[in-house]
């Protein structure tokens, strides 16, 4: 088989280690290397305790062997072995020694558990301090045992060392005796290993349960996977925390949030929002908010944690834009409207200027089209000539055709003029306010045998201005201040947002929208915005 035709080899990559695993490894190391020096230095600590307490008690036995006075009788002339090695071994019996030793000044031994040593001279060198008249402690292997050794002199009442005591401990009792302390010390080490374990898992499940049971690893590809759906939402995202700090913002509210001159979100109608979620703990749905001239459509929630409020998000989208759309093709769906209208009622005209021709009715046909002629400049044509912008114009048309359905007139003051606007967002405005306008004076003159809407549109330095008025039943004097409010009508529920909505985004574009009526006389509103003209200043 060739190499080539060998698979490749696929690299297995290594499963990432648990939380939980690794927590516990390395707090089980820390632990293990903390238990571990710790046991050394207390074992340490007790030998040398266990030792030092063993060396203490022998040198108290030898002392008090050494100030018997059946010992200084038996070491002083003439000597006496029959008293001493009887003391000597019930001392050492008493005391658990391995032996209770008595010489004279030569070393002779005047007592020893093996009597038949008796009389003969001590072994080792370390009896020559205490022959001096010093204690000496030393660690010998001597007849019997290596042993801890105490050695010291015994003076006679002159004050003369008439001998030396030695007191022996087995080594291999301190050791035992060091054993049982080194197992006192093990258990209290492993109990305390025990008490960190179940520290440690407590800790751990502590942790995954913060974590909601991910993974490092899932933590990391989440977060990612969150920070690109935050880049890839058209919509805008705001976050805030318990105490109302802000902690999460999307590049699309960054981009909606700080297009005005004010760079921050401290006055913004989205961040009260989300403080009153955040109080209250009930979500807001469908609010629809101004900031920096833009409509906007907020949906704010609280983010809960174990019943308890934690934070408030919300998510806004722009619905200036959308609206603006919807209006401008409302606007051309009522100039389709118009000349579908118009062609209608022309098409009417040319059946009435046929038949008169079969007729050969030239007189009354010559009649006929100039009042036709006449009707159209002043009605259709006089509106193309004063309102530049097709899409005003269309609209004014179809609203001069609901009109006239409904009974009554809206007449095109004679001076008003608007040139072409190339801003979309200025002209959507303007119908958008004139629709409302237009739409409520043939609602309050609902009933009245006849009635007439008059309209001035009047465009000077890039502001233009309209005049609105109606001969309907006016607006009761305490009800002026309130029809600019959400949800203020008079008409029933689920009404007074026209009007809301029309003065918001004139204000947004730098407008006003005014009002004067005399109940049962007139009411006539005033509108004032920022238009962006293409006709050429001289």
């Amino acid at each position: 088989m060739k190499a080539s035709e060998h698979p490749p080899r696929v690299r297995q990559r290594a499963l990432p280690l648990k939380l939980s695993t690794a927590v516990s490894l390395m707090i089980g190391s820390v632990i293990g290397a903390v238990l571990l020096l710790v046991y050394a230095l207390w074992y340490m600590q007790i030998s040398n305790a266990t030792r030092d307490g063993l060396k203490e008690t022998a040198l108290a036995v030898a002392r008090t062997m050494a100030d018997m006075p059946q010992v200084k009788r038996g070491l002083e002339a003439p000597p006496q072995q029959q008293i001493i090695q009887p003391l000597a071994q019930a001392i050492t019996r008493r005391n658990d020694l391995l032996y209770a030793i008595v010489t004279d000044m030569q070393g002779i031994r005047y007592s020893h558990p093996d009597s038949s040593i008796i009389g003969k001279p001590f072994i080792g060198h370390d009896i020559q301090p205490t022959l001096q008249g010093k204690e000496n402690v030393a660690i010998n292997h001597g007849v019997l045992a290596p042993a801890l050794r105490v050695f010291t002199p015994v003076f006679n009442d002159q004050h003369q060392q008439i001998g030396v005591v030695v007191v022996g401990i087995s080594l291999s009792k301190v050791d035992e005796q060091i054993a049982n302390s080194r197992w006192d010390v093990l258990l209290t080490i492993l109990f305390s290993a025990l008490v960190c374990a179940l520290g440690t898992w407590s800790l751990v499940r502590g942790l995954k349960r913060v974590l909601l049971g991910l993974e490092p690893h899932e933590i990391s590809t989440q977060f990612q996977q969150r920070q690109a759906m935050l880049h890839a939402l058209k919509e805008g995202v705001v976050a805030v925390d318990a105490h109302g700090e802000v902690n999460l913002i999307n590049p699309a509210a960054r981009e909606i949030l700080f297009s005005g001159p004010d760079k921050t979100l401290a006055h913004t109608p989205l961040l009260a929002d989300l403080q009153t979620v955040l109080h209250s703990g009930e979500p807001m749905y469908d609010r629809e908010l101004g900031c920096n001239g833009l409509l906007l459509i907020s949906n704010t929630v609280p983010i809960r944690s174990q019943e308890a409020v934690v934070g408030a998000i919300c998510t806004f989208r722009d619905k200036t834009e959308v609206s603006q759309l919807l209006q401008r093709l409302d606007g051309m769906m009522s100039y389709v409207d118009a000349l579908r209208t118009t062609s209608h009622e022309f098409m009417n005209k040319l059946h009435v200027i046929l038949g008169l021709l079969n007729m050969k009715s030239y007189g009354k046909l010559e009649e006929y089209v100039l009042q036709t002629a006449h009707r159209y400049q002043a009605d259709i044509g006089d509106i193309q000539h004063r309102i530049k912008s097709p899409v005003v114009a269309g609209f004014l048309i179809s609203k001069m055709q609901r009109a006239t359905e409904c009974g009554f007139t809206l007449k095109l003051a004679d001076e008003s003029l608007v040139p072409d606007c190339p801003n979309e967002k200025q002209v959507t405005v303007l119908v958008t306010v004139l629709g409302n306008l237009i739409e409520n004076a043939l609602d309050a003159m609902n009933g009245q045998a006849e009635g007439e809407i008059g309209l001035l549109l009047h465009y000077q330095d890039g502001w233009l201005s309209g005049e609105v008025s109606d001969d309907g039943p006016g607006i009761p004097e305490n009800n002026i201040d309130a029809i600019f409010n959400k949800g203020f009508s008079t008409k029933g529920e689920n009404r007074g947002v026209g009007l809301f909505l029309a003065n918001q985004q004139l204000r947004e574009l730098g407008g006003t929208l005014a009002v004067e009526s005399e109940p049962g006389v007139f009411t006539q509103f005033f509108v004032h915005l920022p238009w962006d003209s293409k006709r050429k200043r001289a």
